[in-house]
């Protein structure tokens, strides 16, 4: 049960990083449209909802691998 446990956490951690990578892609080029006068607004609006989305399933991710370490807001003082 804990090799399952291990070989899930690295197959996330694998996800991760490729999300990552992807998201830092989008980011580059959505910064190439946004100086380019002619680009696609419609196109450009899509890459930065892609971007946001590719972000949200990152942190999905992260709160699977540790759940608490992202909710640090969520406790009261």
């Amino acid at each position: 049960m804990r090799d399952q446990h291990h070989v899930k956490a690295e197959v996330i951690r694998d996800r991760i990083l490729q999300l990552e990578s992807e998201h830092g892609d989008l980011d580059r080029l959505i910064e190439r449209m946004s100086d380019d006068p002619g680009s696609d607004d419609l196109e450009l609006q899509r890459l930065k909802k892609r971007k946001l989305k590719v972000k949200d399933n990152i942190i999905l991710l992260q709160l699977q691998l540790e759940p608490d370490s992202l909710r640090t807001s969520d406790r009261r003082v």
